[in-house]
């Protein structure tokens, strides 16, 4: 892999498990640096009962990478339904925690999976220690948890991190610094995106690194998190924190989505991402325009073959 270009992808969630299983297909060097911040489910539980960093964005991340038979993917992604304590749990999970035990730390209990799992590229938490994501909104208030703030149904103003002094693994800075693409996304903004800018060290790093610097855009707005944002209201929050421009290239859908996909996202308060390509020029961003999405079961996502081959483009340039 010594010859092939190197793609540093930041995020956690659905949007980017989606993204990596199209790009492991790709001859690129993949390091997938993913949140630490969840703290609900499964990986909530984990979190507070063994005091580790939650194992969930990262397990999907894992798998999404993996290249095994598709029955010890499915095992590592199994989750209980019965067994007392066990119901809600991931097999993956629990795997991961026990890893954390064996190897002392929850980055060699990932490094060690990523060898049973056969994955191609490399998976980075964030942070080798639990983070806690909080967001001020525009009320003021200040809401604690990942898994609450969407909940809450305000403005989100600013999110941030405690504790305050938060150490990224050593690698990450490595790979930040060697990578010939960065790539942020596609994930939720506050809560799969921003916390892993917001290691202070990362952002740093990612400020000064000569990579161009790519946000996938989402296709539908968040309730929450995101209801009414334009494309160039994600990257000013984006800026916001990072405390001012740095994105070079942003890739945004472009495809109308069906009226009974619209109908459907209506009612949990979603809606398209808007974009005009004026504004986005304005901001100094290099646009692109495509047709991105899937539709599984009446589910939008990204198509993981067009994105990454979108993406292969750029190394090209």
């Amino acid at each position: 892999m010594a010859d092939q270009k190197k793609i540093a992808i930041f995020g956690g969630g659905t949007g980017l498990s989606v993204l990596l299983r199209g790009l492991k297909q790709q001859p690129v060097d993949i390091t997938a640096i993913v949140t630490v911040a969840d703290d609900g489910g499964s990986s909530g539980r984990l979190r507070d009962e063994l005091k580790i960093p939650p194992p969930g964005d990262v397990r999907n991340v894992l798998a999404a990478l993996s290249d095994v038979e598709p029955l010890v993917e499915d095992l590592f992604q199994h989750r209980f339904s019965k067994g007392g304590d066990l119901i809600g749990h991931s097999l993956g999970n629990l795997i991961l925690a026990a890893m954390t035990n064996i190897t002392g730390d929850f980055f060699h209990a990932v490094t060690e999976m990523s060898k049973v799992l056969n994955v191609r590229g490399r998976v980075l938490p964030a942070a080798n220690t639990s983070v806690v994501l909080h967001a001020e909104m525009d009320d003021g208030q200040i809401i604690s948890g990942e898994s609450t703030i969407p909940s809450y149904g305000k403005r989100i103003k600013r999110v941030f991190l405690t504790p305050e002094k938060i150490e990224p693994v050593p690698e990450t800075i490595d790979v930040i610094r060697g990578a010939d693409l960065i790539i942020l996304g596609p994930g939720s903004l506050y809560t799969s995106i921003l916390p892993n800018l917001l290691v202070p060290k990362i952002r740093e790093e990612i400020l000064n690194a000569p990579a161009k610097k790519v946000y996938i855009c989402n296709v539908m707005t968040q309730p929450g998190e995101t209801l009414y944002y334009s494309a160039a209201d994600h990257v000013k929050a984006l800026n916001q924190h990072m405390g001012g421009p740095f994105i070079d290239t942003i890739l945004v859908n472009n495809e109308e989505i069906p009226d009974d996909i619209r109908e459907r996202y209506a009612k949990e308060q979603a809606q398209p991402v808007q974009f005009n390509i004026d504004d986005l020029s304005a901001m100094g961003l290099e646009v692109i325009k495509d047709q991105i999405v899937t539709y599984e079961n009446g589910v939008i996502r990204h198509d993981t073959h067009k994105v990454a081959s979108l993406l292969v483009d750029l190394l090209k340039e």
